[in-house]
């Protein structure tokens, strides 16, 4: 029974919850029917780290099979199939004979449109029409829909099967990240962010050195590429040239060895010309597994994907130092 009132609280805490209902059969089998308002707010509830723990702690210790504390979550979706229309891969093209494709999540009442931007490759591994890549902000993006915001997942062009740190730093790299927010703030009229991690933090930066004002209204770096070994490192950028709100966020436990958390510094130092720059330093999160450069690790911000995308998120909504 403790089992289940937990997951039914934690249910209770998330954004887009509706109401739940509890059922006891006569052998005492409990189930517990949650209910969210759209398919964005329930995937973001699935995703959750502390949900998806303690499903699988509680399958570990057999409560599924051999107790009353006994809880399926049914989604019931009131606005399901709005939601996943809404949802689609949409393909801009940005040079002569070169398009980009992003995942679109636009909402109603959207504050407005965040562009996310890998690390690593650059791709989102679309799988079933949606996007299926484990990158931070891939596996994410539902947070941020469920904080109020238009969403762009960006991937590969066309004539790229790798977005390597060289050409993150390209002008063709540069052209086809504009022609993106360009079609975005175009289709919403709404304020058009760029949300990078690692990798991305490179393109994210490029584009913003690119862009004016009227373009970008501002930027976000997450576990930020800070050695200078590294082509396009965001210290080794103009960060002069920047003059767009800017938010750093970076785990205190990134172990990666082109993203060291004492570098992150140095690139509020180089905002010379931000009108507004924030270094927020987290050290939560659980359970970091593989490659320390990997998304699965604390460079992704595993176990703390929703504390990082509501800090990303309260911070868009209201930049200050």
């Amino acid at each position: 029974m403790q089992w289940a009132t937990r997951m039914s609280e934690l249910a209770k805490s998330m954004p887009g919850y509706s109401s739940h209902k509890g059922f006891v059969a006569e052998d005492g089998e409990r189930v517990t029917m949650i209910e969210f308002e759209s398919a964005a707010t329930q995937r973001a509830w699935s995703l959750n780290a502390e949900h998806v723990e303690d499903f699988r702690r509680g399958t570990r210790d057999h409560e599924l099979e051999t107790s009353m504390q006994y809880l399926l979550s049914v989604f019931l979706l009131l606005f399901a199939s709005a939601s996943l229309a809404e949802d689609q891969l949409v393909k801009v093209d940005t040079r002569p004979g070169v398009s980009v494709s992003f995942y679109y999540m636009k909402r109603e009442g959207a504050i407005a449109t965040v562009v996310l931007l890998p690390g690593g490759e650059g791709g989102i591994g679309m799988k079933d029409g949606a996007p299926a890549s484990g990158n931070f902000l891939v596996r994410s993006r539902d947070y941020f829909s469920a904080n109020g915001f238009n969403v762009a997942v960006v991937g590969q062009p066309t004539d790229r099967p790798d977005l390597d740190f060289a050409f993150r730093v390209s002008p063709e790299h540069v052209e086809d990240l504009r022609k993106v927010a360009a079609f975005l703030k175009q289709d919403s009229a709404l304020p058009v962010w760029l949300i990078g991690t690692s990798r991305g933090t490179i393109s994210a930066t490029a584009a913003a050195i690119a862009s004016d004002n009227a373009e970008l209204a501002g930027m976000v770096l997450t576990s930020s590429v800070t050695n200078w070994k590294k082509r396009g490192a965001v210290p080794s950028q103009r960060l002069d040239a920047i003059r767009i709100p800017v938010l750093v966020l970076h785990h205190a436990k990134d172990a990666c060895d082109v993203c060291r958390p004492h570098e992150v510094a140095s690139i509020i130092a180089g905002l010379k010309n931000a009108p507004v720059k924030k270094l927020i330093m987290v050290s939560g999160g659980a359970g970091p597994s593989g490659d320390p450069c990997t998304a699965l690790h604390w460079h992704g911000f595993i176990g703390m994907e929703k504390e990082a995308v509501d800090l990303i998120s309260a911070w868009v909504k209201n930049p200050k130092t």
